[in-house]
């Protein structure tokens, strides 16, 4: 992904990363390992069971969960790579206070998703402060390494 992204393109590929339930089931599973199917609505109960059904299918579909047998639902390399930027993007939101001092970890990421996706659409970094051009550029990395995410077809978002 070296070319500047269409604007409809960029807002896709935020809301499909920035999702709260994607966010949630990603970092849950980075955090503490496969999470047994069975077991899923009871470590992230805050989500519906729709939310979770179709967040571990699009998370499948795009190449960021795989069921392993015996374990459940796992990260990929691609999904271990997406944490590890998950936690990069809330470092700076909590350096800058973003979106307030004291907010949740996915309104975080939401929120420098959001700061950085009009620099997508343009090949510069164009005004973007040097904590997030850092960010831009493992974001548009990542995206690089996982064309399954940044070209796949308009999937089922949950909000």
């Amino acid at each position: 992904m070296s070319t500047p992204l269409p604007s409809a393109e960029a807002q896709r590929i935020v809301d499909l990363l920035a999702s709260r339930p994607l966010v949630r089931l990603v970092t849950e599973i980075d955090d503490n390992g496969a999470i047994p199917p069975r077991r899923l609505a009871a470590t992230l109960p805050d989500l519906s069971t729709h939310e979770l059904r179709s967040t571990s299918d699009m998370a499948r579909a795009h190449g960021l969960v795989r069921i392993a047998p015996g374990a459940g639902l796992e990260l990929t390399a691609a999904g271990m790579e997406l944490a590890d930027l998950y936690d990069a993007m809330a470092r700076w939101a909590r350096r800058h206070a973003v979106p307030s001092p004291a907010s949740e970890f996915s309104s975080r990421i939401r929120c420098v998703l959001d700061l950085l996706e009009p620099s997508l659409t343009t090949e510069r970094e164009g005004g973007v402060e040097a904590g997030l051009a850092r960010l831009r550029t493992l974001l548009i990395q990542w995206l690089a390494d996982n064309l399954q995410v940044a070209r796949a077809s308009e999937p089922e978002l949950v909000a």
